[in-house]
Protein backbone atom coordinates (compact mmCIF):
# COMPACT_ATOMS: atom_id res chain seq x y z
CA UNK A 1 0.00 0.00 0.00
CA UNK A 2 1.31 3.48 -0.91
CA UNK A 3 2.45 5.77 1.84
CA UNK A 4 0.47 8.95 2.45
CA UNK A 5 3.41 11.05 1.13
CA UNK A 6 3.35 9.20 -2.24
CA UNK A 7 -0.11 10.51 -3.15
CA UNK A 8 -0.28 13.38 -5.65
CA UNK A 9 -1.19 16.82 -4.38
CA UNK A 10 -4.25 17.63 -6.53
CA UNK A 11 -5.63 21.14 -6.15
CA UNK A 12 -8.13 23.20 -8.15
CA UNK A 13 -6.89 26.62 -9.22
CA UNK A 14 -9.57 29.05 -7.97
CA UNK A 15 -8.54 31.66 -10.55
CA UNK A 16 -9.41 29.45 -13.55
CA UNK A 17 -12.88 28.17 -12.70
CA UNK A 18 -15.59 27.71 -15.36
CA UNK A 19 -19.27 26.83 -15.26
CA UNK A 20 -20.15 24.25 -17.90
CA UNK A 21 -23.35 24.11 -19.92
CA UNK A 22 -24.07 21.45 -22.55
CA UNK A 23 -26.37 21.98 -25.53
CA UNK A 24 -27.41 19.21 -27.89
CA UNK A 25 -29.85 18.51 -30.69
CA UNK A 26 -29.63 14.79 -29.73
CA UNK A 27 -28.66 14.01 -33.32
CA UNK A 28 -25.55 15.72 -34.66
CA UNK A 29 -23.60 16.36 -31.48
CA UNK A 30 -23.10 18.63 -28.51
CA UNK A 31 -21.78 22.10 -27.86
CA UNK A 32 -20.12 22.84 -24.54
CA UNK A 33 -20.13 26.38 -23.19
CA UNK A 34 -17.61 27.19 -20.47
CA UNK A 35 -18.40 30.45 -18.70
CA UNK A 36 -15.65 31.86 -16.47
CA UNK A 37 -16.61 32.30 -12.84
CA UNK A 38 -15.00 33.52 -9.66
CA UNK A 39 -14.43 31.24 -6.69
CA UNK A 40 -17.75 32.50 -5.27
CA UNK A 41 -19.56 31.33 -8.44
CA UNK A 42 -20.22 34.83 -9.81
CA UNK A 43 -19.59 35.53 -13.50
CA UNK A 44 -15.99 36.58 -14.20
CA UNK A 45 -16.21 39.16 -16.99
CA UNK A 46 -12.42 39.54 -17.21
CA UNK A 47 -12.10 36.23 -19.12
CA UNK A 48 -13.70 34.95 -22.33
CA UNK A 49 -16.47 32.37 -22.64
CA UNK A 50 -15.18 29.20 -24.34
CA UNK A 51 -17.12 26.96 -26.73
CA UNK A 52 -16.28 23.47 -27.97
CA UNK A 53 -18.04 20.88 -30.07
CA UNK A 54 -18.23 17.12 -29.88
CA UNK A 55 -19.67 14.52 -32.22
CA UNK A 56 -19.20 10.91 -33.28
CA UNK A 57 -18.95 9.62 -36.83
CA UNK A 58 -19.63 6.03 -37.83
CA UNK A 59 -16.76 4.66 -39.95
CA UNK A 60 -16.01 1.19 -41.33
CA UNK A 61 -13.53 0.81 -38.43
CA UNK A 62 -16.12 1.80 -35.83
CA UNK A 63 -17.19 4.98 -34.08
CA UNK A 64 -14.78 7.92 -34.36
CA UNK A 65 -15.20 10.53 -31.60
CA UNK A 66 -14.33 14.10 -32.59
CA UNK A 67 -13.82 17.04 -30.24
CA UNK A 68 -12.89 20.55 -31.34
CA UNK A 69 -12.69 24.13 -30.15
CA UNK A 70 -15.09 26.70 -31.61
CA UNK A 71 -13.57 30.19 -31.77
CA UNK A 72 -16.84 32.11 -31.29
CA UNK A 73 -18.46 34.42 -28.75
CA UNK A 74 -22.08 33.24 -28.75
CA UNK A 75 -24.06 30.01 -28.77
CA UNK A 76 -25.68 31.04 -32.06
CA UNK A 77 -22.24 31.44 -33.67
CA UNK A 78 -21.18 28.07 -32.21
CA UNK A 79 -24.17 26.40 -33.88
CA UNK A 80 -23.27 28.03 -37.21
CA UNK A 81 -19.57 27.05 -36.95
CA UNK A 82 -20.28 23.48 -35.77
CA UNK A 83 -20.21 21.86 -39.28
CA UNK A 84 -16.92 23.59 -40.10
CA UNK A 85 -15.47 22.41 -36.79
CA UNK A 86 -16.49 18.82 -37.55
CA UNK A 87 -14.92 19.03 -41.01
CA UNK A 88 -11.64 20.43 -39.65
CA UNK A 89 -11.49 17.89 -36.81
CA UNK A 90 -12.14 15.03 -39.26
CA UNK A 91 -9.41 16.26 -41.62
CA UNK A 92 -7.00 16.47 -38.69
CA UNK A 93 -7.91 12.93 -37.56
CA UNK A 94 -7.37 11.60 -41.09
CA UNK A 95 -3.99 13.37 -41.33
CA UNK A 96 -2.94 11.92 -37.95
CA UNK A 97 -4.01 8.42 -39.03
CA UNK A 98 -2.01 8.72 -42.25
CA UNK A 99 1.05 9.88 -40.33
CA UNK A 100 0.73 6.99 -37.89
CA UNK A 101 0.41 4.57 -40.82
CA UNK A 102 3.56 6.03 -42.41
CA UNK A 103 5.47 5.71 -39.14
CA UNK A 104 4.37 2.11 -38.69
CA UNK A 105 5.24 1.22 -42.29
CA UNK A 106 8.75 2.64 -41.89
CA UNK A 107 9.32 0.52 -38.76
CA UNK A 108 8.35 -2.87 -40.15
CA UNK A 109 11.60 -3.97 -41.81
CA UNK A 110 14.98 -2.53 -40.95
CA UNK A 111 17.97 -4.25 -42.61
CA UNK A 112 20.94 -4.87 -40.37
CA UNK A 113 23.87 -2.60 -41.15
CA UNK A 114 27.24 -4.27 -41.85
CA UNK A 115 28.14 -7.69 -40.50
CA UNK A 116 29.07 -9.33 -43.84
CA UNK A 117 28.30 -13.03 -44.26
CA UNK A 118 28.22 -13.78 -40.56
CA UNK A 119 25.44 -11.38 -39.60
CA UNK A 120 24.22 -9.60 -42.70
CA UNK A 121 20.83 -9.94 -44.31
CA UNK A 122 18.86 -10.52 -41.12
CA UNK A 123 15.60 -8.73 -40.51
CA UNK A 124 15.20 -6.81 -37.29
CA UNK A 125 11.89 -5.84 -35.77
CA UNK A 126 11.88 -2.82 -33.46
Amino acid sequence: MAAQNDLPDVKIDPTTLYREEVFTDRRAGTIRKLSPVTVSGADDNTRHVLFSGQTQLLTPAGVLPLAFELEVDTLEAAVEKFPEGVKNALEQAIDEAREMRREQASRIVVPEVGGGAAGGGKIKFP
